[in-house]
């Protein structure tokens, strides 16, 4: 019986765990760490690559891979229901 429980106790705190990082996943929080470290990269090679401007031309590559990766849960759900 103890055994039982502690499985039961081992799969409640795993699926603890996969809500947690759910929901890091889908935080604004972890988008907006990515959209401000994409930027200080793209920002460091453009300086780097002695390009014109690099605080301003960083802006669109940014905000491409943002929307890029923002748009994803959208075919996520499109394709879930053509698969399903």
């Amino acid at each position: 019986m103890d055994d039982l429980r502690h499985e039961i106790e081992e799969i409640r705190a795993r699926n603890k765990r996969v809500e947690f990082d759910k929901a890091w996943e889908t935080s604004w929080t972890r988008k907006v760490i990515v959209a401000v470290l994409t930027y200080a990269v793209i920002v460091l090679f453009f300086v780097f690559a002695q390009l014109p401007e690099p605080f301003v031309n960083a802006i669109v590559p940014t905000a491409g891979f943002v929307l890029s990766t923002m748009s994803l849960p959208v075919f996520k759900r499109v394709w879930m229901k053509w698969r399903g």
